[in-house]
């Protein structure tokens, strides 16, 4: 007969620790999500989409590699990639090596408003990330966000190099 284990609950440090952490990744994205719409016009997602586009060959992916990137469900991406594409920002095409799949492709309108949000973007993430912590502590940071998404996703390479 198995005998149930005690629950390791966390110390007063770690749960210090824990509260600190998840108070980051609610309150960090609305931020930078609040920065980019005031001064940009776009969400952080529509960002990351557009970001993400533009740092590959062609800047072109299938949707489903594009919602691995940047984190969100295919039924999500659809709607935003919709909505940019009304913008002129990025446009769908069906893959032309297998034509099951659709591409999203960042069109120049597309990169040029990138590149218009880019450095209000990168301020803020700076302002709000890097500046309050020492070098020493933003490699600390890097290594800390490796090992839990290692512990999260132990096939996750994107965070290598």
């Amino acid at each position: 007969m198995d005998v149930p284990q005690e629950p390791r609950w966390l110390d007063p440090e770690e749960s210090q620790a824990w509260t600190a952490l998840a108070s980051t990744l609610i309150r960090l994205p609305s931020a930078l999500d609040a920065q980019l719409r005031r001064d940009a016009g776009i969400s952080h997602f529509e960002y990351q989409v557009l970001a993400k586009l533009s740092q590959v060959p062609g800047r072109t992916l299938r949707m489903s590699a594009l919602a691995t990137l940047t984190e969100g469900s295919l039924p999500r991406l659809s709607q935003v990639v919709a909505r940019l594409e009304r913008r002129g920002w990025v446009h769908r095409t069906p893959d032309p090596e297998d034509g099951r799949y659709t591409l999203a492709v960042l069109t120049d309108e597309g990169g040029t408003k990138l590149a218009e949000a880019a450095p209000g973007h990168v301020a803020e993430v700076r302002r709000l990330v890097f500046d309050p912590l020492t070098k020493a502590q933003s490699r600390q940071l890097r290594e800390i966000g490796r090992r839990v998404m290692h512990a999260i996703d132990p096939g996750d390479r994107s965070l290598d190099g």
